[in-house]
C-alpha cells in the first residue's frame, strides 16, 4: 500500500514538473533589457524574428529579448538563421537557448553526415545541401555539383537554421512561410518541415541536371571525334567523382528524413508529419535517380574502357601487318645482300627488276590479304 502511494505521488510529481517550469519561465524576472539593432558587422546572424500565430513581428530583435518574448505567447517562437558561424557567437548563443555542446561544435564545423538526434528537449538536424553548377561543356575538371550543410536546432519556442556554404539559401524559404500563415502558425517545426522541403527540391533539380551530363558524356563516347580516348575517360571520371559527392549528400539523408515522417520523434506535430512525408517521396525520388545514374554512369565508364581497348588491338594488328609485309623486303634485301658470289641470278641483265617485281608482288598479295581480314 505504501509503495503504491509513493508511485502515485511520484507519477503526480513528475506530470506537474513540466507546466511548473513553464510558469516559473513566464514568471521569472524579465531578461535584460538587449537594444533591438541590427547584427554587428562581421555578425553570422542574417535574420532574427519573432513569430506570434504565424504572424512575424514588427522591429528588430535581439536573439535574447526574442527568446523572451515568444515564452510568453503559447504559438510564439524565434526564427534565427546563421551562416558559418564563429564559435564564440556560436557559444555565446548557445548559453541563451541552452544547446548541448556537442550539437553547437557540430554547428560550427562544416561536412556533418545527415542525422537526427535528441538533446533532452531539443531535436538536433543536420542535412547536407547540393546545388548545380551551370557549365557550358563538361570537360576534365568541371566543377558539377557544389555542396554545403543545413543545420537546426529545434525548440519548444525556437528554432536556429545554421547554413555552410551557398548550396542552399533559405532566404527564400523564409519569404515564403511568411506567406503561408497558416503553415507557420503551426511552430518551429513548420519552418523545419519548409527547410527539409527546399533542400530535397534542390537535390531533384541537381539530380536533373547531371541526368543531361550523363547523356552528353554517352553521347561523347559514342560518337566518332578527334578527342583522344584518355580526355574522354578523364571527362567520365570527373562526372563519376562529382556523382559520388552528390551521392553522399542524398543517400545518408534517407534514415533521418525517414525518421521525421514515420513518428521516431514525438516532438513533431502529426500534422507536420504529413508534410515531411511529401518531403521524404520527393527524396525517395531522387535516391532512385541517383542509384540509376550511378549505373549508367558506370555502364558508360566500362563501355569506353572496352572501346579503348578494341582501338588497342585495331591499332597493333594495323602495325602487325604493315611490319609483315615490310619483313618482305627485309628478308629478301638480306639475302641478297650476303655478297655471295655463286647466288642466282645475280649475272642476270633483268635480275633486279626482276627481284623488285617480286617483292611489289608479294607485298600487294599480303596488303590484300590483310585488307580482306580486316587487318588493314
Amino acid at each position: 500500500m505504501a509503495d503504491n502511494q509513493q508511485n502515485t505521488a511520484g507519477s503526480l510529481s513528475r506530470a506537474f514538473s513540466r507546466p511548473v517550469r513553464a510558469m516559473s519561465r513566464m514568471l521569472s524576472s524579465p531578461a535584460p533589457a538587449v537594444p533591438a539593432v541590427q547584427p554587428a558587422v562581421g555578425s553570422s546572424i542574417v535574420d532574427c524574428a519573432l513569430y506570434v500565430d504565424g504572424v512575424r513581428q514588427p522591429g528588430e530583435w535581439h536573439y535574447a529579448e526574442a527568446l523572451h518574448a515568444a515564452r510568453r505567447h503559447r504559438s510564439g517562437f524565434v526564427w534565427i538563421g546563421l551562416k558559418e558561424p564563429h564559435a564564440d557567437e556560436m557559444s555565446a548563443i548557445a548559453e541563451t537557448f541552452e544547446l548541448h555542446e556537442l550539437a553547437v561544435e557540430d554547428a560550427v564545423t562544416s561536412k556533418q553526415r545527415p542525422k537526427v538526434e535528441r538533446y533532452g528537449e531539443m531535436i538536433f538536424v543536420t542535412m547536407r545541401t547540393a546545388r548545380y553548377v551551370e557549365h557550358d561543356e563538361l570537360t576534365d575538371t568541371s566543377e558539377v555539383v557544389e555542396t554545403g550543410d543545413v543545420l537546426m536546432f529545434i525548440g519548444e519556442h525556437f528554432i536556429i537554421t545554421v547554413r555552410h556554404g551557398d548550396a542552399s539559401r533559405l532566404a527564400p524559404v523564409r519569404s515564403g512561410l511568411e506567406q503561408r500563415r497558416e503553415v507557420l502558425a503551426r511552430g518551429p517545426w513548420a519552418v523545419a518541415y519548409a527547410v527539409a522541403d527546399s533542400v530535397v527540391d534542390t537535390l531533384v533539380e541537381v539530380a536533373t541536371g547531371i541526368e543531361e551530363d550523363v547523356a552528353a558524356v554517352e553521347d561523347q563516347v559514342f560518337t566518332p571525334s578527334r578527342t583522344t580516348g584518355t580526355n574522354r575517360i578523364q571527362r567520365v571520371y570527373q562526372l563519376k567523382r562529382e556523382l559520388m559527392e552528390f551521392k553522399r549528400a542524398v543517400l545518408p539523408l534517407q534514415r533521418p528524413l525517414a525518421g521525421l515522417a514515420t513518428g521516431q520523434f514525438t516532438e513533431v506535430p502529426d500534422e507536420i508529419r504529413r508534410y515531411f512525408r511529401d518531403v521524404n517521396d520527393h527524396l525517395a525520388r531522387a535516391v532512385e535517380q541517383v542509384l540509376y545514374l550511378d549505373d549508367v554512369i558506370n555502364s558508360v565508364l566500362q563501355a569506353r574502357l572496352a572501346q579503348v581497348s578494341v582501338d588497342q588491338n585495331n591499332d597493333m594488328r594495323k602495325i602487325a601487318a604493315w611490319a609483315a609485309i615490310a619483313a618482305v623486303w627485309t628478308a629478301i634485301a638480306g639475302i641478297y645482300g650476303m655478297n655471295f658470289e655463286f647466288m642466282p641470278e645475280t649475272k642476270w641483265v633483268f635480275g633486279y627488276p626482276g627481284v623488285m617485281a617480286l617483292i611489289v608482288a608479294i607485298s600487294a598479295g599480303l596488303y590484300r590479304a590483310f585488307r580482306r581480314s580486316g587487318w588493314l
